[in-house]
């Protein structure tokens, strides 16, 4: 009988739940410094990600950006089992957490006005360390409503969200915002003062315009005048590097080049949520995949969010061919459940993965910095400036779109899945970080 047939009795349950936590102080900005952070990443960013990440060296995981009507239409359920809380929608969870991860998570908001943010901000705050306002994504589905980088264009707005949430929630509950470059330096910099002055704790610039392209470098040059700029304020205010680090090791030449106090990993950390330690897994369909989806079952996190996630993951191989491992990758396409997948990933328990997750975290002795923490940016070496401020500001743009809708219209494209093309599933965006 599995141990999801038991039902739980009042002396024997909740197992996970009731194991013993280390208390943590709340959030501050020196939290959001000399670290690696997860970003927020629609769908990839799910609960089991984010412990893996955790327990690879994150510092601090972003959720999803959940929007904010979404969140105050749920019902908010804990497992008794796992104790994993989920905030249930018409079909599935909206957002799921676990208190293991609580004094590490960041709650994504998408919203286009203050009253609503707060309205969602106070459905979660039991369960998160601070909010973030996302500001930064790009996509018709966050823009359409006024919400993500359209914040960028209505200042006014974007400052009032932020404000409205600061003023609202206890001071133990951290605000943050995550942006994206304007196409001047000078707007970036007026945009900047504007947002650390809503009292903030925290600030996450993509080095990319709103424009700007996965496929496009970031233009992380341009982000050592905003840190310059923030510092001068006196307010303490960390600043977030977000765009083309590759993990841990490649965090050290971002960090030289902008002056960033830390560095958000999203497209790496999809493809590889290990990539946050100096000696990230390889093999991933031996050493890690398998392992992932015994901990998803274990967690009860909705299988087509594991599969997703699954079919994302890929990296360099070392004793294993792509072919040698053409196996599981087909069966992960082909699966409809956990239970296809039995023959690749018994026994079920999750139990060991879950007990590695838990003993990392613990590890950490009440403190947020992972067991390699970055050396503080104020020792760094850090790279020459342009050789002129005028090289900075006018770095190379692209050109304004002229068919937004067009791309919003454009059919989605195949995904990679563990070396093979596969089409989404119909009717889900792309994971794409806020």
């Amino acid at each position: 009988m599995s141990r999801r047939s038991q039902p739980p009795s009042p002396d024997s349950s909740p197992r996970i739940a009731k194991r013993p936590r280390l208390e943590y102080p709340p959030l501050t900005a020196d939290d959001y410094k000399n670290g690696l952070m997860l970003a927020p990443m629609v769908r990839s960013g799910a609960l089991p990600t984010r412990l893996y990440a955790l327990k690879h060296g994150a510092k601090l995981v972003w959720g999803p950006e959940t929007v904010d009507k979404a969140i105050l239409h749920t019902t908010r359920v804990v497992d008794p089992v796992t104790g994993v809380i989920s905030y249930h929608g018409k079909s599935k969870p909206i957002f799921t957490t676990h208190p293991i991860e609580k004094p590490f998570l960041i709650y994504q908001i998408g919203s286009a006005g203050p009253e609503l943010a707060v309205q969602a901000a106070k459905m979660v705050m039991q369960d998160v360390s601070g909010f973030d306002l996302n500001c930064g994504c790009p996509k018709p589905f966050s823009t359409h409503a006024g919400m993500g980088a359209a914040l960028l264009t209505n200042p006014d707005l974007l400052c009032s969200i932020l404000t409205a949430l600061r003023e609202a929630m206890p001071p133990e509950i951290t605000i943050s915002a995550k942006i994206r470059l304007l196409p001047s330096q000078e707007e970036t910099l007026k945009l900047v003062e504007r947002i650390v002055n809503t009292g903030i704790t925290a600030l996450t610039v993509h080095c990319r315009t709103r424009n700007m392209r996965m496929r496009e470098k970031a233009i992380i040059e341009r982000l050592r005048e905003i840190v310059e700029f923030v510092e001068r304020m006196g307010k303490g205010i960390a600043v977030i590097e977000n765009g083309d680090c590759l993990g841990y090791e490649d965090s050290k030449r971002v960090r030289q080049v902008t002056g960033a106090h830390s560095v958000m990993i999203a497209t790496a950390a999809e493809a590889n949520p290990t990539c946050f330690s100096p000696t990230p897994l390889k093999d991933l369909e031996k050493t890690f995949v398998p392992g992932y989806i015994r901990l998803g079952k274990y967690i009860n996190n909705h299988w087509s969010s594991t599969k997703f996630c699954a079919t994302q993951f890929q990296g360099a191989h070392e004793n294993a061919s792509r072919n040698d491992l053409k196996a599981l990758r087909e069966a992960i396409v082909r699966a409809k459940s956990y239970e296809d997948l039995e023959a690749f990933v018994a026994p079920w328990t999750g139990e060991q993965e879950w007990a590695e997750i838990v003993e990392a975290i613990e590890k950490r002795g009440g403190q947020r910095a992972p067991p390699h923490p970055l050396e503080d940016v104020a020792t760094l070496v850090l790279a020459p400036r342009p050789e002129s401020e005028s090289e900075m500001k006018d770095a190379k743009q692209p050109e304004e779109s002229s068919a937004p809708v067009a791309e919003a219209a454009a059919p989605l494209q195949a995904t990679s899945l563990l070396g093979l093309d596969a089409p989404p599933p119909v009717g889900e965006a792309v994971g794409v970080a806020g």
